[in-house]
């Protein structure tokens, strides 16, 4: 079995989309869920979504090295450690000790890098990221307030993040097939090494050349080119009814694009800062009683934003983010909890942590896909089934909130 590591819930359910992609059976297990005997008898691969993206370096560690011994428990004989195809991360880490912490714990003496996801323009030329045609450096993440991503070198924002070399191999090599790449790696002392990566053929090649090693690392991207069996996969069924939701915490330039398609024919409601700061429950209570208000056929968005001019960082002095986290939770346990919603989609990493908490959910059941990195999933809320779409706010295509139901009919 396949164990992955993964450091937010909206990267673990993409990584399992891609598992999913590639031919696994595939479940995510929130943070320090289980999986019973019958539950691993029916996948191949099991990801575990953490919270450590931006969490203190020692937890971030300790949180990993505990997914390691629980996978280890339920069968996993490789592993991949999940991080954003952004490569996220301080010069503090935490991408490069947890790589060093689970390195060591499963005896690797090697690791690929392969952050590259060609399909939502991450790729990776002569050793430095891309975003679309930029640098990532260049890109909206150089603004980034936990972490502003200022180089674009994957091997130079690595480097800082442990004491191992980190080694590179360039495009050419990678054309000239898994032997060669495999040739390369096996030539090199890095413990980490950098793979050039612009297409999903590329992927595979990496895939192939790394199918024996123990431990690899990238983003969602390299889990197509990991060949899964291809074993029927009875494990994800829709709720059987229900209404549907969108709950928006992400204020980035792709999630405002669809909630704006969104308002064209559904209701939208703009989240009131200045009341959730002042009243976080009774804000709760009010948006709660707006979506259930809606026709039974509606899609309602609440959100955080609806264009550029509504984000805030702070009101009244308070910081706005985890206000907005708490209220989208607190609307989504509402919902779910006397009946009216059985399927929401998240928008944002933050947000969809915050909500999958709320709901009590111990592990997803991967469904279909809608987007590059964006699936339909299911979990248990008090007995009952519950589909969930956690997407990262750059991901989806501009209808996405519209057309997402259609997949649950």
């Amino acid at each position: 079995m396949l164990g992955s590591i993964a450091d937010d819930f909206t990267g673990a359910t993409d990584l399992a989309t891609m598992l999913r992609r590639s031919g696994h059976r595939v479940c995510v297990v929130i943070e320090n869920g289980t999986l019973t005997p019958d539950q691993l008898s029916e996948v191949d691969a099991v990801v575990v979504a953490l919270k450590t993206r931006t969490a203190p370096r020692a937890d971030a560690v300790r949180a990993s090295l505990d997914a390691v011994d629980r996978l280890r428990a339920w069968g996993a004989t490789r592993f991949y450690v999940k991080y954003c195809s952004t490569f996220d991360s301080t010069d503090d880490g935490n991408i490069g000790p947890v790589l060093d912490a689970v390195a060591d714990a499963v005896g690797a003496a090697r690791a690929v890098v392969v952050p590259a996801l060609p399909a939502n323009g991450r790729t990776v030329h002569d050793g430095h990221l891309f975003v679309g045609a930029d640098l990532l450096e260049n890109s909206s993440m150089r603004h980034h307030p936990l972490t502003p991503m200022t180089r674009s070198r994957v091997a130079d924002l690595l480097r800082p993040q442990t004491v191992h070399d980190v080694g590179e191999v360039a495009l050419p090599t990678v054309r000239e097939g898994a032997d060669a790449v495999r040739v390369a790696l096996d030539a090199s002392d890095a413990r980490y090494t950098v793979l050039d990566t612009t297409t999903d053929d590329d992927l595979a090649t990496i895939g192939a050349a790394t199918a024996g090693d123990v431990l690899v690392s990238g983003g969602s991207g390299l889990a197509l080119g990991i060949a899964g069996p291809r074993l029927p996969d009875a494990l994800w069924s829709p709720p059987v009814t229900g209404r549907g939701a969108v709950l928006c915490g992400s204020v980035s330039t792709t999630t405002l694009g669809q909630v704006a398609d969104a308002a064209r024919t559904q209701p939208v409601r703009l989240i009131d800062l200045a009341a959730a700061v002042a009243d976080e429950q009774g804000t709760v209570a009010e948006l709660t009683a707006w979506v259930e208000q809606q026709p039974a056929t509606s899609r309602p968005v609440v959100c955080a934003a609806r264009e550029r001019a509504d984000v805030r960082s702070h009101v009244d002095g308070v910081e706005a983010a985890p206000v907005v986290e708490r209220v989208l939770a607190g609307v989504a346990r509402r919902l779910v909890a006397d009946g009216t919603v059985t399927a929401l989609i998240v928008a944002g990493g933050e947000s969809s942590g915050a909500v999958v908490r709320a709901l009590g959910v111990d592990a997803l059941r991967i469904g279909p896909e809608l987007a590059p990195g964006v699936c339909w999933a299911t979990g248990s809320v008090d007995g009952r089934t519950v589909a969930l779409a956690l997407k990262s706010g750059n991901f989806g295509g501009m209808d996405l909130f519209t057309q997402a139901w259609e997949v649950l009919r």
